[in-house]
């Protein structure tokens, strides 16, 4: 794998967790390590890690593992650019999704870059249109 990526939360938890797929984050990862500002995730993606494992789990772990991703080479997107808000907007409503997979998805796209992630739930609908290219973990 070579190239520039925008990650989604599930893929992430996969890697963490040592789940299937987590095999294909842990490439990107050392690319990452490699190539700088290659990995992407915008921060309510990140706020996804963050409130599942407080929620699961508990505040302590959740401070943990913010800090555990701020230490891959992973650069956190801040802020809602208009273009990424209006068309996030419109993946959101056209497909139904959640609002961080809609600018997980939009960020990618903005990007031109596949977006890695495992949720064929809320994204088959969208490869199947070409909206975007995926790099799908399992």
């Amino acid at each position: 794998m070579s190239g520039k990526f925008v990650l989604d939360a599930c893929a992430v938890i996969a890697f963490f967790n040592d789940e299937d797929g987590a095999d294909k984050v842990e490439q990107l990862r050392w690319q990452g390590d490699r190539a700088p500002n290659s990995l992407f995730m915008h921060e309510i993606n990140f706020l996804e890690i963050y409130y599942g494992v407080y929620r699961d789990e508990s505040k302590e772990l959740a401070e943990q593992t913010s800090v555990k991703v701020l230490n891959l080479p992973i650069k956190v997107v801040t802020g809602l650019r208009k273009n990424v808000f209006k068309e996030a907007g419109r993946l959101k409503a056209l497909y139904k999704i959640s609002l961080a997979d809609s600018i997980a998805l939009d960020e990618a796209k903005i990007r031109r870059v596949p977006l890695v992630t495992c949720d064929h739930h809320e994204f088959d609908p969208i490869q199947d249109k070409n909206e975007l290219d995926f790099l799908w973990i399992r």
